[in-house]
C-alpha cells in the first residue's frame, strides 16, 4: 500500500536508529521497526524491555525470573527479582544488549559479544549460547545458594537450590564446570555452547524437562493465511523434540487434529496469564470459531422499534449541522466521527436513505483534512523516521497524542470514487492490521499499538497491549509492563479492517480483520470484580487510568464501547452478561454518573431483559459522544429472545444478509 497518499513528515520525538538500523529499514531492503515487542520468555525475562535494532541498558547480564504473586481484592500483582543472573564474566556493566534478529514470538538478544540469548515466549527455559569461542561465564542469584549439585556423569546438568525455596536446573550442551565463589555466585570457566537455564515447581517435572533439554527454540512466527486461525511455527535448533507452553486461550484454540502435537497435562507452570501447559511440537495451529464481520445487526431492527429509531435517527442527523467536531484529538475526533458514520449505517439498515447525503457531507467536510494534512490542529502523517503513521501532534510533542482512530466511511461514492480517497481508508487498517509475511517498505507486520489505545493482538499472547506505547510508539516502559485497559477497541481494531477488505474486495484485510480464562486469578480478586480494570503484563488492577475501582459503570462501558454489530461477538454468554450488570448496577447510583457510562450498562442489560433497557435509555438525557440515541435504540430494537427467536425481527431488514457471504 503506498505510503505518499499521506504528507510526509520526520518525527522530532522519537530517537533515530542506528547507522546499521537505518540500513535494514531501507526501503529497498525490509520493511520499517516495529515497536513494542518484549524480550520476555514464558518463565524468565530480560530486565529491559526491548526496542529492536536499538541498544538497550543492562550490562552483559541477562537476568531470568520465575515471579512470586500477591493478590488481594483490588489487585493481583507479579514481582520481578534477578532469581538468576547469566553473564560474561569478562563483559562490562557499560556494555549495552543489543537486539540481533527479532519476529513474531522471539527476540534474539546480544548480552555481550560473546554471549546470544534466545527469548522466546511461551518456552519453559531461558537459553543462552556463546557466540565467540570459549567464554567464561558467571551464574549469580540475588539469593544464596545453598546447593550446588552436578546430577550427571558429564556435567551437563545442575541443580541450583536457593534459600528461596526455589530451585532452578542449569542444562549444557557440553560439559561445564560450575563452581561457588560467594554464596550468591557462581563461575563457569571456558564454556563454549548453549546453557539452559529452567524453573522446577514440582519434582516431578524434573523428568519432563530433562527430556526435552536439547532442543530450544531460536525463532517464531505466526502467520494468518488462513480464516479464523493462527498458525504457530517455531526454528530450533539441538536434537530432539521442542517442548513449549501454551495458556488456557491457546489450549481452548489448539487444533490437535490439525498438527502433529501432544499436550503434557502434568507439566505446568502457575503464571499471571493461568496455569501454562506444555505442548510437544514445532508447528501449533489455533484455530477460533468464525465470526462474520457485517455492517447491520445480525438480528435486524424488530417490526415494532422501527418507526422509535427512525425518529431518533432523523433527530440525530439534523443535529449534526449543528455540532461541528471542535476537539484536536485524534481520539475524540475518531470518537465524533464514528458516531456520525454509525447514522448513515443505521439509515440502511431501517430503511431511511434520504437522511444518508446529509451524513456524507458532515464526514466528509469533517474526515478529509485529517487524511490530506490540511488540518492545522492535527491530522495524520506518514513517519519516515520509523515507518507507519502519527499524527501532527504526535510528531512534536507525544504527550497529546492518546491514539490514532480512525473511521471507515460506508455507503459514500466520496471513499471509492478516487485514487487518494480509497487509499486513505486502507493505508490506515493496514498500518494497523498488516499481516503479510512478506516484507513490505511502508508498514511492518501488524504494528501493535496507536498510541496509548491497543490495535491487532500480540501472536504471541494473543491479546493487545499498550502500555509501552504510551507516547505512540513503544519507547516508554512501565514498572508493570505493557498493558491493556479496553478489549472492545482491539476488537473494533481488527473489525474496522476487515470492514474496510468487505468495501474494496480486499480480502488480505478481511482475514487479518476476523482472526478473533477462566479460573486464573485467585477467589478475593475474581471475587471482588467480574471485569478487570487494567490488564498489565505483571499486574491485573482493578482501577483504570481515569476512575477509580468503585466506578465499575466505568469498567463496563469501556470493554464495551463503541456499540456496534461485533459487540454481539464480544458478548457472546447472557450469564456473564447478567451477572456483569448486576455487579454495576449499584455503581449508577453514586452521585456524578454520567448519562453516557449509563448508556453502556443498559446496552448490556438489553441482551436478556430489553423492555427495562428500553425504559431507562428513553429516560437518559445524554450520551457518550461516541454514541447516540438512535445508536442505543438501534441495539436494543436489534435484540431478539434470548432462546428460539429463530428469525424474528428479520421481516423488516432483512437484505443486510449479503454482507455474511
Amino acid at each position: 500500500m503506498p505510503h505518499h497518499v499521506f504528507p510526509r513528515a520526520t518525527s522530532t520525538v522519537v530517537p533515530d536508529l542506528s547507522a546499521s538500523s537505518r540500513r535494514r529499514s531501507s526501503p529497498r531492503r525490509s520493511p520499517p521497526t516495529p515497536s513494542s515487542r518484549t524480550s520476555c520468555s514464558r518463565t524468565g525475562t530480560s530486565r529491559s524491555t526491548s526496542t529492536p535494532t536499538r541498544p538497550l541498558p543492562g550490562g552483559a547480564a541477562l537476568d531470568v525470573c520465575y515471579p512470586s504473586r500477591n493478590h488481594s481484592p483490588s489487585f493481583v500483582i507479579q514481582t520481578f527479582v534477578a532469581d538468576v543472573t547469566v553473564s560474561d564474566a569478562a563483559g562490562s556493566t557499560a556494555q549495552r544488549h543489543s537486539v540481533s534478529a527479532f519476529d513474531d514470538l522471539s527476540v534474539t538478544l546480544d548480552v555481550s559479544p560473546s554471549l546470544r540469548a534466545h527469548l522466546v515466549r511461551g518456552c519453559p527455559y531461558v537459553t543462552v549460547t556463546t557466540t565467540a569461542g570459549p567464554v567464561d561465564v558467571s551464574v549469580a542469584s540475588v539469593h544464596a545458594f545453598l546447593d550446588v549439585a552436578c546430577c550427571d556423569d558429564s556435567g551437563t546438568k545442575w541443580r541450583l537450590r536457593m534459600n528461596s525455596g526455589q530451585t532452578f536446573l542449569l542444562y549444557a550442551s557440553a560439559p561445564i564446570r560450575l563452581a561457588q565463589a560467594t554464596t550468591s555466585q557462581l563461575s563457569a570457566p571456558a564454556f563454549a555452547g548453549a546453557i539452559r537455564v529452567a524453573y522446577l515447581p514440582d519434582a516431578s517435572m524434573e523428568p519432563v524437562l530433562d527430556r526435552y533439554s536439547r532442543c530450544f527454540p531460536t525463532a517464531g512466527h505466526a502467520a494468518l493465511n488462513r480464516p479464523f486461525c493462527v498458525d504457530y511455527a517455531w526454528r530450533k535448533d539441538g536434537p530432539g523434540e521442542l517442548l513449549m507452553l501454551a495458556h488456557p486461550l491457546h489450549l481452548r484454540l489448539l487444533a490437535e487434529d490439525d498438527c502433529a502435537v501432544r499436550v503434557l497435562d502434568d507439566c505446568r507452570y502457575r503464571s499471571i496469564d493461568g496455569d501454562m501447559v506444555g505442548v510437544v511440537g514445532d508447528a501449533w495451529v489455533l484455530r477460533t470459531d468464525p465470526v462474520s464481520p457485517t455492517w447491520h445487526s445480525t438480528r435486524g431492527v424488530s417490526e415494532d422499534g422501527v418507526a422509535e429509531v427512525v425518529a431518533a435517527l432523523r433527530a440525530d442527523v439534523a443535529g449534526l449541522a449543528s455540532t461541528a467536531v471542535t476537539t484536536t484529538s485524534s481520539y475524540f475526533y475518531g470518537r465524533a466521527i464514528a458516531r456520525a458514520a454509525r447514522l448513515a449505517l443505521i439509515a440502511e439498515e431501517v430503511g431511511c436513505p434520504d437522511v444518508i447525503p446529509a451524513v456524507q457531507q458532515y464526514l466528509k467536510a469533517a474526515v478529509t483534512p485529517w487524511l490530506d494534512g490540511s488540518f492545522q490542529g492535527n491530522g495524520f502523517f506518514y513517519d519516515a523516521k520509523w515507518g507507519g503513521l502519527v499524527t501532527l501532534q504526535g510528531l512534536k510533542d507525544p504527550a497529546p497524542t492518546s491514539g490514532s482512530a480512525s473511521t471507515t466511511t460506508t455507503t459514500t461514492t466520496w471513499a471509492t470514487s478516487s485514487t487518494p480517497s480509497r487509499c486513505w481508508p486502507r493505508s490506515t487498517r493496514a498500518g494497523a492490521a498488516s499481516t503479510c509475511r512478506r516484507p513490505t517498505p511502508w508498514w511492518p507486520t501488524s504494528r501493535r499499538c496507536r498510541g496509548t489505545r491497543p490495535a491487532p493482538a500480540l501472536p504471541g499472547c494473543g491479546c493487545s497491549t499498550s502500555g509501552s506505547c504510551t507516547r505512540g510508539r513503544g519507547l516508554t516502559e512501565f514498572a508493570d509492563g505493557r498493558n491493556q485497559e479496553s478489549t472492545s477497541e482491539a476488537v473494533n481494531a481488527y473489525y474496522s479492517a476487515a470492514l474496510v477488505g468487505l468495501s474494496y474486495g480486499d480480502a488480505h484485510l478481511v482475514r487479518g480483520g476476523t482472526s478473533g480464562k477462566e479460573g486464573i486469578y485467585e477467589d478475593d480478586f475474581s471475587g471482588n470484580n467480574r471485569v478487570v480494570g487494567v490488564l498489565w503484563a505483571n499486574k491485573r488492577d482493578s482501577g483504570l487510568w481515569f476512575a477509580p475501582p468503585e466506578w465499575k459503570e466505568c469498567r463496563l462501558g469501556i470493554q464495551l464501547l463503541p456499540v456496534l454489530p461485533i459487540s454481539e461477538a464480544l458478548f457472546p454468554d447472557v450469564a456473564f452478561v447478567k451477572d456483569l450488570v448486576a455487579w454495576t448496577l449499584p455503581a449508577l447510583a453514586r452521585d456524578g454518573v454520567g448519562e453516557g457510562w449509563k448508556g453502556f450498562v443498559y446496552a448490556l442489560e438489553g441482551i436478556y431483559d430489553k423492555e427495562a433497557a428500553l425504559t431507562k435509555t428513553r429516560a437518559l438525557n445524554g450520551h457518550d459522544d461516541g454514541n447516540s440515541l438512535t445508536n442505543l435504540l438501534w441495539w436494543l430494537h436489534s435484540r431478539g429472545n434470548v432462546v428460539g427467536d429463530g428469525d424474528a425481527g428479520f421481516s423488516r431488514c432483512c437484505w443486510y444478509r449479503q454482507y455474511c457471504h
